[in-house]
């Protein structure tokens, strides 16, 4: 019998898992936390986190060869799903790192690369100079759209972000929650049932937590 849970935290083998089901199990004790690759266990979740750390190249291979690919496309129609760090990033239609990689085609945008981007005029590069790649600290971010995982956390909140590859958050319609590191990235996006981060909520303390918490009591509607 396919078992039921709560959240089923999906496991391709590069997720940040265990700090991720920590932190859903400490905001929601009673809750059926699962972690795992099992399709139909995921299908049959209440809601679903996709996490990643690492290389998208290696990220996207792994969760093809285990035809998660699938299961994400499938869930992502009717559940609410969040996506986190490289898992926003595997969400995207494109990604620059690895020599390119096809993402999941969940949003229409791309992923860029933080050195490309700072380096695209003189103006850019100099107002970047000092600034490290990866990103890595705390940044605040800003609303850009009201949305029910904003509950309960104030505008201009700090988060905690690791990354080298960002989209772009003046091309990005589904932004609801905007950073500034050199550039306007998108740090918070959403589309129906499907909401994404770029930071680490699960490393981001009180704020992170609340998010993750939302994320339990959502739905699923905007």
């Amino acid at each position: 019998m396919t078992k039921s849970v709560d959240v089923a935290v999906i496991d391709y083998g590069m997720g940040n898992l265990h700090s991720v089901s920590k932190a859903l199990q400490h905001i929601s004790p009673s809750s059926n936390i699962w972690v795992g690759d099992d399709p139909d266990i995921i299908k049959n979740a209440d809601r679903v986190v996709y996490p990643g750390v690492g290389a998208i190249g290696d990220c996207m291979a792994e969760v093809r060869a285990r035809g998660l690919d699938e299961v994400i496309l499938d869930v992502a129609k009717t559940k609410p799903l969040l996506g986190i760090c490289v898992g926003m990033q595997g969400m995207m239609t494109h990604s620059a790192e690895s020599g390119g990689v096809n993402g999941l085609g969940l949003f229409p945008d791309n992923v860029e690369f933080f050195a490309d981007a700072f380096a695209q005029t003189q103006e850019l590069a100099a107002a970047t100079a000092q600034l490290k790649v990866p990103h890595m600290g705390w940044n605040r971010v800003a609303k850009a759209q009201d949305h029910p995982l904003w509950n309960n956390i104030e505008d201009g909140a700090r988060f905690y972000f690791v990354h080298s590859y960002f989209v772009a958050a003046d091309d990005c319609a589904s932004a609801v929650g905007v950073t500034e590191y050199g550039l306007p990235i998108t740090a918070m996006l959403a589309r129906d049932n499907i909401f994404a981060v770029q930071f680490h909520p699960e490393k981001s303390h009180k704020d992170g937590l609340q998010l993750l918490s939302n994320f339990m009591q959502w739905d699923g509607a905007s």
